[in-house]
Parts: structure tokens; sequence; C-alpha cells
């Protein structure tokens, strides 16, 4: 696109249009705002190989997420206005379905089952023996939501490109001028420019301070003919409804990592795990692969910066990005537009010192 119609001053520059990106951009709309976004499609993202799942407990312990009270609700509403502007349907609610892997999983279960049971519920273990070995019995995860992220990128994408604010542009911090009434870079004059650019954060001079701790991320899309796609399965991996008969198949996150290719271990393992524990023929279609910008602490990065304070940063989601990104994206706005105060444990104010 020709970078001529923005030469006049515009409220943001949004670098980056992955899961938060798009929502800075949706928020940034919503307030009335002048904005581009501008992003480099050739970056491995991590929303492109996200399951798009929002699950309200996790871990072996079976626990709820951080502040999933508050988060699940605004999601489901987020997500289901954005699909409405988009005219697809982009959210299902799919309860998740646990096959046991272990005795101590099973356990966790029940336990939690029978302690401050907020989302757990019994299931049949014989409805699914058609397809699964169930040797240690099954449980269920009821209000999780599944997020189509692929049409809702590339529909959000388009949508910024009918209306010229959208540049496939590789944006370089040190290329940026600072003065006195904003930003700017080639040419684009902003009164603030927010990063949402993922792993690219990480180069950033303004924010290299921060502690990030990338992580890669691996998933097969499979086709399963005979796995009925109205429920996300729960193993020692996750099945999750893709689209027709394609599933999302993927498991932990590395921290450590040699190189953001696909490898060949991952595939391997996730191919052996799928012919153990499903009954029925699947077929691997394709491999994707993304490094997200995850932190120590497993808590976002959020706000603006504290010497360059037309620098802002909403980054650093970890695994948990489709459910904290339509939060967070808007809380930044709002903290730009209005002042209002960002989480305490999200904010960038707990990283001060390291950003001087």
């Amino acid at each position: 696109m020709d970078q001529h119609h923005f030469h006049k001053q515009l409220d943001y520059i949004i670098v980056g249009q992955g899961l938060v990106g798009t929502w800075l951009s949706y928020y940034a709309l919503q307030a009335g705002k002048t904005f581009v976004v501008v992003n480099d499609s050739h970056t491995p993202a991590a929303s492109s190989v996200a399951s798009g799942v929002i699950n309200p407990v996790t871990g072996r312990r079976i626990v709820q997420t951080w502040m999933i009270d508050t988060f699940l609700p605004y999601a489901l509403k987020a997500y289901s206005d954005i699909g409405q502007q988009l005219n697809k349907t982009i959210v299902k609610e799919a309860p998740v379905v646990l096959i046991h892997p272990s005795a101590q999983m099973q356990e966790s279960f029940e336990y939690r089952y029978h302690h401050d049971n907020v989302y757990l519920q019994k299931n049949n273990a014989a409805d699914f023996e058609a397809f699964m070995h169930t040797p240690l019995g099954t449980g269920q995860i009821n209000h999780s939501i599944w997020i189509d992220l692929n049409s809702m990128l590339t529909g959000w994408r388009q949508k910024l490109i009918d209306h010229q604010q959208y540049l496939d542009e590789r944006l370089d911090a040190d290329d940026l001028k600072i003065n006195n009434d904003g930003v700017e870079w080639k040419g684009i004059h902003a009164k603030r420019i927010l990063f949402s650019d993922g792993i690219g954060s990480m180069q950033n001079k303004y924010f290299k301070g921060l502690s990030f701790a990338p992580n890669k991320g691996e998933a097969l899309i499979v086709e399963i003919k005979d796995l009925p796609n109205q429920a996300i399965y729960k193993h020692n991996l996750s099945i999750v409804p893709w689209k027709d008969q394609l599933f999302w198949v993927g498991s932990n996150y590395e921290w450590q990592y040699e190189d953001a290719k696909p490898s060949s271990a991952f595939r391997t393992k996730i191919e052996t795990a799928l012919a153990q524990l499903l009954k029925i023929p699947f077929t691997v279609i394709e491999h994707l692969v993304g490094i997200r910008p995850a932190n120590q602490e497993r808590r976002p990065f959020v706000g603006m910066h504290p010497v360059y304070s037309a620098i802002g940063i909403c980054n650093g989601m970890g695994t948990k990005g489709c459910s904290l990104a339509p939060y967070f994206a808007n809380a930044l706005i709002a903290h730009c537009e209005n002042g209002t105060p960002i989480h305490p444990e999200a904010s960038l104010e707990r990283f001060k010192l390291s950003l001087l």
C-alpha cells in the first residue's frame, strides 16, 4: 500500500497483527481513533500455531487459571462481537473431554470434582470407547470455548486492508524518531506506538530489559474422519476441532529449542501418542510451528515505557493468549485514552527499573 496515505497525524501505530495486535486495533477503532497496523507477515507468529482454546482450568492439579472469572466472560463477549463485525461465527462453546492419561490425573480430577468445583463434570467413558482407549476413565471441563483464530485473523486483516489501515512491512524500533508530540516512522506521525509483535519485542531496544522467556510451540493438523468434532479432547496431548474433519493436535511447549523449524522429534512423538490413544485411523496434513513471547512469571507485559511515554507494549501472553489478549488490549487503549490503571500484576510498572 502507498505510504503517502499516512502523512497526516495518526493516533496510533500498532506493530504486529497477531492476536494482540488485532485486539489493539479493534479497541482503537471502537474508541474512534486513527491508526495503522504494521505487520511483518514473514515472521513465524505464535498466533498461527495457537489452538484457539480457552480452558478455565489448567495443569496437573486441575486448578482454575489466573483471573478466569474475569477473563472468560469478557473473552466470550469480545470474540462474539468481533465475529459479528466480520459476519463469521468464530466462537464455539466446546467441552474439554479429559481422557485420564495416568492414575495421578484421575485422582486429581476426582479430588477437584469434590472440592471447590466450578467447571468439572462427570461423563461416561463408554461414549468415547468407539474411537479412543480410555482405560482410566474420563471426565469433562465445561465452559471452555474454542475460537476460530484463523478466520478471525485473516478476516480482520482484510478489513484493515480495505480501510487502508494495514502495511505488510517490518518495523524496526531503531528507525523510530521520537519527538515532543509522539513518534515518527518513515513519514508516518503518530501520538503513540504500541508493540504487539511477539518475539520481535525481545530485540526492541526499548523493551529488551523485560524478562522474556520465549517458548516454542508446535502442532500437527490431522485428519481424523470418524472423530466427533463437538468437543476438545485432552490426554497427554490436546485434540482440538480445526475445521471439517481436521483437528489441531499438540502437546506442551519447549523452553529449550535450537531453531524455529518444525522438529521431526515432535512429529514422531505426537504420531506415536495418537496411535496409542485412537482406535480409528488418522492422517497428518500439516506441521505448524511458532515461537511465543512468554516470560518467567507468566504474566503479560502491558503499559507505556517509563521514559518514552509515547512507546507502549502489550505482549508476553505466553500460552494463555486467547483469554488474555482482548482484556489487556482493551486495558492498554483505555489507559492511553483515559488514564485507566492497568492491573498491577500485568502492568509495566513492575519492570520500571529494568527499563530505565
